[in-house]
């Protein structure tokens, strides 16, 4: 795969104009090459340029670049003392702490594949992923959440050994003492045995690894595992280009990227594509500052936007949406704010036009999956920014609507079709998964499972997923498009639209909401308000109205287990 904007393979979607290279409203050119960069190199090289600038600011302790880059070759050293070579699969079972960074860059150093874990899994669902994905060294905290399930897994799984690593030495001395006499019962106590070692004694090295030849474009960096466009969890194979490419793809449509003050708001979990890229990885590129927070608190988020003065806040809908309905939100001082990034999942208009007008910050909305390395297209930072859509691809990247009966056809210029894309952020395929490749790969071209229409200035706008839409007496109702109405109900916070078995339609869609604070209305008369506004096949058969919906691991609405819930398995 090349690194240029790519052409479409033989036998596959043809190769037209791409609409947006004469209308390209972010401030870089769209055909672009990136040669190829390892991860590893792109830390080493923003450490000789920033020194002792900030990398980290973790809860008030700062890590500067040469100390970081510094804890990446000890990492690195203390792997390969441990047998650690080429293609060998290193584990994060990690919050945003800084022993995060120094890991990722130096089981990469070290030439290893990293995998990454969520910290919320179960023991179940983490000692699957070891196993699928031949992970031998997990790396952890000593803390209540995390050690105990580690240890389980350690015992019941392939895994050879643990790096267990220590809140309290990553924070400030004050904060240490504090976290250490007061917090006693979130710490683990690490048992002593012979397959588990500190982290401190990893690192307890001069750092000086052996350097391992890296091919960017060909040897994978990282496995995340992803439900993907075909269901269950696969692990997408990144490699060091794929996902180097897409950190530089994020900077060059950054108008202030050269800016000296770079300072991004680091709570989006790093386990996950989207911080992994626009947070980690792009930041370290541009020799930008990090504020890590462990998990999404409102407050404290809140609080370290005032305290740090953050250029850009990242972030998913339900996060944007918390930060509004906190009180503290009056006393935050959002003056340095630059630009928010939202992703993972549609944006309300409500809540963009809300916390602009709370913050002074525009707020963008983006697009990307796991198998993209995170980021395909976005709205511009300034300039014509279409709310509703998800802007115009990266540089680079080229993006195409298809039949989605006939993928290898492309549809009628206006008209709904599947969203695939090439680029040079596209993953080299699923660990161990042919017949998944098989599914998702048209040539270059990757499919994602989502529907969209691209208008006349090469704006994409998401209709729905393929897989979400409800077939109702042989109409396809599209879930996005009954939520978009419920959004405009003031009472109304959250919205999801599934749809449920109908002995006469086959399917009905049916509604569930979340209300605003202190919102007083039921499900009938929502429904009385919402069906007039909609085609006689999108009717709802009911709208439940509930304290809550389901989210995902990092807070975007979650349609799945809803379906899952109420016991709808197709």
């Amino acid at each position: 795969m090349t690194d240029s904007a790519l052409p479409a393979s033989p036998g596959s979607v043809s190769s037209d104009q791409p609409i947006w290279t004469t209308h390209y409203n972010h401030p870089c050119a769209w055909d672009q090459h990136f040669p190829p960069l390892s991860l590893p190199e792109m830390l080493f090289r923003s450490a000789e340029r920033k020194g002792t600038a900030p990398l980290l600011d973790f809860m008030g302790r700062k890590y500067s670049y040469a100390e970081t880059a510094q804890g990446a070759r000890r990492v690195a050293k203390g792997l390969q003392a441990m047998g650690v070579g080429k293609g060998d699969r290193i584990g994060l079972f990690l919050p945003n702490v800084p022993h995060y960074v120094a890991a990722y860059y130096g089981a990469m150093a070290a030439g290893a594949t990293v995998v990454n874990f969520s910290p919320l899994y179960t023991v179940d669902e983490l000692a699957h992923q070891v196993a699928d994905s031949g992970t031998t060294i997990l790396f952890t905290l000593s803390a209540t959440a995390l050690l105990p399930t580690a240890l389980k897994v350690l015992d019941q799984s392939g895994l050879e050994r643990l790096v267990v690593g220590s809140v309290a030495g990553a924070l400030p001395a004050g904060k240490a003492l504090f976290y250490r006499l007061f917090k006693g019962k979130e710490t683990a106590e690490r048992p002593d045995d012979p397959r588990i070692t500190s982290f401190s004694s990893l690192i307890d090295n001069d750092g000086a690894y052996a350097p391992v030849p890296i091919d960017a474009t060909t040897d994978i960096a990282l496995f995340q595992y992803t439900g993907g466009t075909t269901g269950t969890p696969k692990g997408a194979m990144l490699s060091h280009q794929n996902l180097s490419a897409n950190a530089r793809q994020v900077n060059a449509i950054d108008p202030r990227k050269d800016d000296a003050d770079d300072r991004i708001l680091g709570v989006l979990p790093f386990f996950h594509v989207f911080a992994n890229t626009c947070v980690l990885n792009r930041t370290v590129l541009n020799g930008g500052e990090i504020v890590m927070l462990p998990r999404f608190e409102a407050v404290a988020a809140l609080k370290a936007i005032t305290r740090t003065k953050v250029t850009a806040l990242p972030g998913v809908p339900t996060m944007y949406q918390a930060l509004l309905d906190n009180p503290q939100i009056a006393k935050t001082d959002f003056a340095s704010l630059r630009a928010c990034i939202s992703g993972g999942a549609p944006l309300a208009a409500e809540v963009k036009a809300r916390f602009e007008e709370v913050t002074g910050a525009n707020v963008v909305e983006g697009y990307g999956l796991t198998e993209s390395s995170g980021v395909v297209s976005t709205n511009p930072y300034e300039g014509l920014n279409k709310p509703g859509t998800i802007g115009q691809p990266l540089p680079g990247t080229i993006v195409r609507l298809v039949d989605k009966e006939d993928p290898t056809k492309q549809v009628a210029p206006g008209e709904p079709g599947e969203i695939i894309f090439a680029g040079p952020q596209v993953m080299r395929g699923y660990w161990n998964r042919p017949d998944a490749d098989a599914e998702v790969f048209i040539g270059e071209f990757l499919r994602t499972g989502d529907v969209g229409q691209i208008d006349e200035d090469g704006y994409i706008r998401i209709v729905d997923r393929i897989k979400d839409m409800i077939a109702v007496g042989g109409f396809k109702v599209f879930p996005s498009q009954i939520e978009e109405v419920l959004y405009r109900h003031p009472a109304v916070k959250e919205a999801l639209v599934i749809g449920i078995p109908d002995p006469y339609r086959g399917e009905s869609p049916k509604a569930f909401v979340a209300l605003q604070d202190e919102a007083e209305v039921d499900g009938p008369a929502l429904m009385a308000w919402l069906n007039p506004q909609l085609g006689k096949h999108e009717r709802v058969a009911a709208v439940d109205v509930r304290d809550a919906l389901p989210k995902t691991l990092i807070g975007k609405l979650d349609r799945k287990e809803l379906r899952r819930a109420e016991g709808i398995t197709a």
